[in-house]
């Protein structure tokens, strides 16, 4: 899987920067590519990438500010012109985001070549699209706001050839029934599959949040995730001017890191006070004092696991 950023910058865009927009490729698993966030000039930066909107199934978004749904008409509008006639598109957000969506394309004389479902988050939501399992739960941002949580589905383990082949059976078609199934008959016998492959391989919890100040759903969200998504809007200073803006401050993030067990942190929504020369000035820092798993992204970084 991959995680792409388009945009990185807190409530402005920067010259550097733009507003909040992620992707998530979802390969090896689907051919989809999930969007979570879309700021203004989302399709601009896409069009930089080799992600087509055709293939965007579906849409988060984690709040209704601007920095987060300005860019939102627009991709549903060129979608239509980008590979996406007839495929559906599901949208999932904050209650809003349907009489967002229905005014804006009302409102520009908008007709989308392709369906569109909307689900309006109340309070919190589990939804199952494919094999991957979606839990969003409300953050602490002062409007309503939510993180998402992405479990993607578990593989085969591999088989234990030596263990087949002192069997008789040699490699061939019958080792897809072997993996595939519980049990398989073989001479006349029926054996347990599960004695003859390794353990079925989980696959990658990814954590994305929108903005929030610390909050008991974090921890909910992010426990024991492979990757985490989350807002480090203030990167040093006052740590309780962050809080009272409902955002997080660098050392609400690393606290998380560490209670939570993820393995790997990407920080975005900075502040549009810092340079990029003062963000790795402050990343350099940090790491010399802190052990946590954790980077600072920008526009078009990538994240693959």
């Amino acid at each position: 899987m991959e995680i792409i950023f388009f945009g990185t910058s807190a409530g402005l865009p920067t010259k550097d920067r733009h507003t909040q927009s992620i992707a998530l490729k979802l390969e090896p698993y689907a051919t989809d590519i999930w969007l979570f966030d879309v700021g203004e000039a989302t399709q601009h930066q896409i069009l930089h990438h080799s992600i087509k909107l055709g293939k965007v199934s579906h849409i988060f978004i984690t709040h209704m500010h601007g920095d987060h749904v300005y860019g939102l008409p627009g991709v549903l509008t060129s979608r239509s012109f980008q590979g996406g006639e007839g495929k559906p598109l599901t949208i999932v957000g904050p209650k809003g985001i349907k009489a967002y969506i229905e005014a804006s394309l009302s409102l520009t004389h908008v007709h989308l070549n392709y369906p569109i479902h909307i689900n309006e988050i109340d309070q919190q939501l589990d939804l199952t699209v494919g094999q991957f399992e979606v839990q969003a739960r409300a953050l602490n941002h002062g409007v309503p706001c939510y993180g998402y949580r992405i479990q993607a589905p578990s593989t085969p383990g591999t088989l234990d050839v030596a263990k087949l082949k002192a069997l008789g059976m040699e490699p061939g078609p019958k080792y897809q029934q072997v993996k595939s199934q519980d049990t398989f008959e073989f001479n006349g016998v029926v054996y347990d599959a599960h004695d003859f492959k390794a353990p079925d391989k989980q696959g990658p919890t990814v954590a994305i949040f929108g903005d929030t100040k610390p909050c008991d759903n974090e921890l909910v969200l992010a426990q024991d995730a492979d990757v985490m998504v989350h807002e480090s809007t203030y990167i040093d200073g006052d740590k309780k001017l962050a809080n009272d803006y409902h955002h997080s401050h660098i050392d609400d993030v690393l606290q998380l890191i560490e209670r939570g067990n993820i393995q790997h942190a990407l920080l975005t929504h900075l502040s549009n006070r810092y340079t990029k020369e003062e963000v790795k000035a402050i990343e350099q820092q940090l790491k010399h004092t802190h052990t946590q798993s954790f980077q600072f992204v920008q526009d078009f970084d990538a994240y693959q696991f």
